[in-house]
């Protein structure tokens, strides 16, 4: 049976068009300086950031993979993981992903793809090893809501303007330094070019990197709560957090370090270092994540503890 009460969260919806929108007009800002100091030819670029871009949209799911070490699985492989998955699925109206498993004893999961008909759902064999059954499905019910919301698109959109960000900063120094590190007329009293193109970057780069972590972590509650409102249990969600949280203390180092470049994906981020100010994290405090789930299970007549 369906759960009539679930659908696309509005806030994240508002908050990907807004940071989006402030993400692209960041970018046009900082290309078009760039553009105006190195005087490249803009057609030229077009079509590379245009190349680019459509290379990342349609290859961002196996990009994602290769990162992370995940291997698609068949129903023969692993029978289990894709029962729940479909029968999430079934509750969530959504079309069924593809399912994925990465060899790491490292407990987490992930979603990737550019569209419900273009996904991937994986988890790592720690996960799988560790958590009980209610405790995947919640989980499970977590990343199938990122991909009903059609976040995890912003996330790929918004780690290519870094992408580009970073590619356009590399060209600018290299312009600068090829054309003698001097302003237009070569006044000696004039800013050097690669000076101009340091401040710029550095600049959009802190923007952006606000901008991302802001709609990052807004994009976890929302996927709390989608999984809460599919399964019915949010006590199940909670349960596995605190699970994956106690259990990666115990991870070794270098475990962690293998898989740090997906922490923005993951449901859990497997940090080696903590991170003090939550402006910079890219997930939400797992204390808030925990409360918010208690007060939805309120809500749903389900109290539980935190």
């Amino acid at each position: 049976m369906k759960r009539k009460t679930y659908g696309r969260d509005a806030g994240l919806t508002l908050r990907m068009i807004l940071t989006s929108g402030l993400l692209g007009l960041l970018y046009v800002v900082f290309a078009v300086v760039l553009f105006s100091v190195l005087h490249v030819g803009l057609g030229f670029l077009l079509v590379i950031v245009i190349g680019l871009a459509l290379f990342q949209y349609f290859t961002s799911d196996k990009i994602a993979l290769a990162a992370s070490g995940a291997k698609i699985v068949s129903r023969e492989e692993a029978p289990d993981l894709h029962e729940m998955v479909e029968r999430l699925c079934a509750m969530a109206d959504l079309p069924k992903p593809r399912v994925a498993v990465v060899d790491t004893d490292v407990p987490n999961a992930f979603a990737t793809g550019r569209n419900p008909k273009h996904a991937v759902v994986a988890v790592t064999s720690g996960l799988w090893r560790r958590l009980e059954p209610k405790e995947i499905e919640g989980v499970l019910a977590h990343e199938l809501s990122h991909i009903a919301n059609r976040d995890v698109l912003i996330m790929t959109v918004a780690s290519f303007f870094a992408m580009l960000a970073a590619l356009l900063t590399r060209f600018g120094l290299y312009a600068g330094m090829w054309g003698g590190g001097s302003s237009r007329n070569n006044n000696n009293n004039s800013v050097p070019i690669w000076l101009i193109v340091l401040l710029v970057s550095v600049v959009t780069y802190a923007i952006s990197y606000i901008l991302i972590r802001m709609i990052s972590r807004y994009r976890e509650y929302a996927a709390d709560r989608g999984s809460a409102l599919i399964t019915g249990a949010p006590e199940y969600l909670m349960s596995a957090l605190q699970r994956i949280s106690s259990d990666m203390t115990r991870i070794p180092q270098r475990d962690l370090r293998e898989v740090a470049g997906m922490n923005a994906f993951f449901i859990i981020p497997a940090s080696v270092k903590k991170v003090s100010s939550e402006l910079f994290m890219d997930h939400p405090p797992l204390e808030k994540r925990l409360a918010a789930l208690a007060e939805i299970a309120r809500e749903m007549g389900r109290p539980v503890s935190v």
